[in-house]
């Protein structure tokens, strides 16, 4: 499932949310009501929201988990990159660079990102597409997270994401299956960056960022390139790219250890 505190995620994010003001707390299904209104205003068909949001209901273990985050990693560097980047994951990531090598050449001619950074990024979230992308329901994930007053604005823009996702056919209801923030796919990313930066690359007319693996990769890539990823340049501690992997993820040791990985995998 997702590798980095639920804290650092959200410091990551940043899309504006949009100016939803459905009122938080009280009543559950009153703030669905109200917000599946303001969705409806911005564009959301009513079919959507009421195969999306019907019936949907809280999750305390989501609460529950939100809440026991510290937003920091308590290990350094060195135990936690050894939890992460092992023998065996270096070699799954090796293949991968085999695997895929012309699809990530076209990916770097276009976007300006190395492969071994991309497959570094896949592996430490999901394990390159095999391991866990999380098992619980993205919109009651997000409207419990919504319909609670810490971040409302946040989730509610993030929930209003998820809505246009299936609307726009990039995934179907029962692939909105995420993490504890409402991370999906392959990469783990958030409802307004799978909008803001998803990449429709295997040109069948939708971003399917679960099963799509061109999809993937290219989203993966152009996020860090909008974040202002400098084609050919170094991407350790200290440089402009590895301050372009913020968008990515705001902890120093999550961000080391993506280009230690990725040094791992070219052979460094």
């Amino acid at each position: 499932m997702i590798a980095r505190p639920l804290a650092a995620v959200l410091l990551s994010l940043t899309l504006v949310s949009p100016a939803l003001a459905a009122q938080c707390g009280g009543d559950f299904n009153s703030f669905v009501a109200s917000f599946s209104r303001e969705a409806q205003a911005a564009g959301i068909s009513s079919g959507v929201i009421a195969q999306a949001l019907g019936g949907v209901t809280q999750d305390p273990a989501v609460l529950a988990f939100d809440r026991r985050q510290r937003g920091t990693f308590n290990k350094t560097f060195e135990q936690y990159v050894a939890t992460r980047v092992g023998a065996v994951r270096i070699k799954g990531g090796q293949a991968m660079l085999q695997r895929h090598a012309s699809l990530l050449a076209r990916i770097e001619r276009q976007f300006g990102v190395p492969p071994q950074i991309i497959v570094a990024i896949w592996g430490l979230e999901t394990d390159f597409g095999k391991g866990d992308m999380g098992k619980l329901p993205v919109f009651r994930v997000l409207a419990t997270m919504a319909h609670d007053c810490r971040r409302t604005e946040l989730f509610q823009g993030e929930l209003l994401a998820a809505l246009k996702i299936v609307q726009r056919g990039d995934l179907g209801l029962r692939d909105m299956i995420g993490a504890y923030a409402g991370e999906i796919g392959q990469t783990q990313f958030l409802p307004s960056s799978y909008i803001k930066y998803g990449v429709d690359y295997d040109g069948n007319g939708h971003v399917d960022l679960r099963h799509s693996v061109p999809d993937v990769l290219a989203s993966t890539a152009n996020l860090l390139k909008t974040a202002g990823w400098r084609a050919g340049g170094d991407y350790h501690e200290g440089s402009a790219n590895f301050d372009a992997m913020r968008e990515w993820n705001r902890a120093v040791i999550y961000r080391k250890t993506i280009a230690y990985f990725a040094d791992r995998l070219v052979g460094r």
